[in-house]
């Protein structure tokens, strides 16, 4: 019984009235998309001066890592002087 019983949401999305729902959004993204990317091109290079400060926080690493820098830069300065 359970093999033979199907998901509510997709047998609702392949009715008629889901199908004819999913043509309209279908339509709308496609018409919002095409007159709509004058201003998503504007507001572009805004978003990727928004994109430094997060970037920056989320592929910067851990802060508790940074001890080892000095112990790195010592061991290079050592080298430096053999």
């Amino acid at each position: 019984m359970d093999t033979e019983h199907k998901s509510g949401i997709t047998t609702w999305l392949r009715s008629r009235t889901g199908l004819a729902l999913l043509a309209f959004l279908a339509i709308a993204v496609f018409f919002l998309a095409t007159e709509h990317t004058a201003h998503l091109f504007g507001v572009l290079p805004f978003l990727l001066l928004l994109l430094c400060p997060l970037l920056h926080l989320f592929m910067h690493g851990r802060h508790a890592e940074h001890g080892g820098h000095a112990h790195h830069q010592d061991e290079s300065a050592q080298g430096d002087k053999r």
